[in-house]
């Protein structure tokens, strides 16, 4: 089994389990942002499942080396932005691509499939301008 399947397994049975033994969708965005809220409550767990994604990662990086790509070696202020438009984004969408695409779409709801769809495009469309831009569409 690749790392590919075996990660996407992995992010399925913990978006149901998560929905099946908490009744909650796995929104990493929505997560995060209520872990680090004050006001809010449930810190221990939200902060638990972050702290689990990026511990499986770094796990999967320790027996597989090589399996995971390497960070973007931009600039700061371009990654702080770029952090800053998808938070943006997350919010506007009323959820991030995790919560839509993973639970959402499972679910069958119509608000998350355009979400999905609108991400899609989005992203295509940016692709395509980066390479119109950057010289690799002529």
């Amino acid at each position: 089994m690749t790392m590919t399947i075996l990660g996407g397994v992995l992010i399925g049975s913990a978006a149901g389990l998560l929905f099946l033994l908490e009744g909650r969708i796995a929104g990493v965005s929505g997560i995060l942002a209520r872990g680090l809220d004050p006001t809010a409550g449930g810190h221990v767990w939200r902060l638990t499942f972050v702290a689990a994604l990026v511990a499986g990662g770094a796990i999967a990086d320790a027996f597989h080396p090589g399996a995971l790509p390497r960070a973007y070696a931009g600039s700061t202020p371009r990654l702080v932005v770029a952090g800053a438009l998808v938070g943006i984004g997350a919010r506007l969408a009323n959820g991030c691509t995790s919560g839509h695409g993973l639970c959402g779409v499972a679910r069958g709801s119509r608000r998350s499939l355009a979400a999905v769809a609108t991400f899609m495009a989005v992203g295509m469309l940016t692709v395509l301008a980066v390479r119109v831009v950057g010289g690799a569409v002529r």
